[in-house]
């Protein structure tokens, strides 16, 4: 079974993808992933990517859909992927149609999680991390027992300079502008599930396992 997530940040796709790949066998991939393992293994196209990432500079089409390919072609996705994070444009999605017709596949199922703009802005805002071990809490939804510390190691937490609220509403913004017209594109393919992302995280997954179920696996 091969499934897209979409998503606003804050959505929970993170959350949701490691539940869903654990009940159906398949890997979850996001871009961010497959760009490190291409750098860390030195790929042509990973040295490539490096290139822009330590200049800071966004990695052209071109070689982020090289190195999604390749990720897609590895052993581990025999059985199907979770892809998360990739496409995020119209372009992207023709690409990605492109490079699995050539290995007799496609995507079954894009899930999108929905929900409102207010709340994802708590939600995000409301996150800390710890510096020590990454362990992540919310000031309102998971609070640490101790306000400021990790209840795993005792390490400081803190806010991300992105995660702030007029930081957070650009990135909802751009989300919209950017993503929307993938909803689009993929309703007219008769493949978008969607789904309440506000429910508690168990009924959100049961939803999804519902709508991929539903259509066979």
């Amino acid at each position: 079974m091969n499934i897209l997530f979409m998503g606003p940040p804050g959505a929970g796709k993170g959350t949701q993808a490691e539940r869903i790949v654990e009940q159906f066998g398949v890997p979850h991939i996001s871009t961010g992933d497959a760009f490190r393992l291409a750098m860390k293994q030195g790929t042509p196209l990973g040295q490539k990517a490096k290139e822009f990432v330590d200049q800071g500079l966004l990695v052209p089409d071109e070689i982020t859909n090289g190195i999604v390919r390749e990720r897609l072609m590895l052993e581990d996705c025999g059985k199907g992927f979770l892809l998360d994070g990739f496409p995020r444009t119209i372009q992207q999605a023709e690409a990605l149609d492109g490079m699995l017709a050539e290995m007799g596949r496609q995507i079954d199922h894009v899930i999108n999680l929905k929900v409102d703009r207010g709340l994802l802005l708590a939600r995000l805002t409301g996150r800390r991390i710890c510096k020590s071990c990454g362990s992540t809490y919310h000031l309102e939804f998971n609070p640490p027992k101790q306000e400021g510390v990790c209840d795993k190691c005792g390490g400081e937490l803190y806010q991300r300079s992105d995660d702030t609220e007029e930081k957070v509403g650009n990135r909802l913004d751009e989300y919209i502008s950017k993503t929307a017209p993938l909803l689009g594109y993929y309703e007219d393919k008769g493949l978008l599930r969607e789904v309440n992302g506000e429910k508690e995280i168990d009924e959100v997954t049961a939803d999804i396992v519902s709508c991929l179920r539903g259509s066979g696996e």
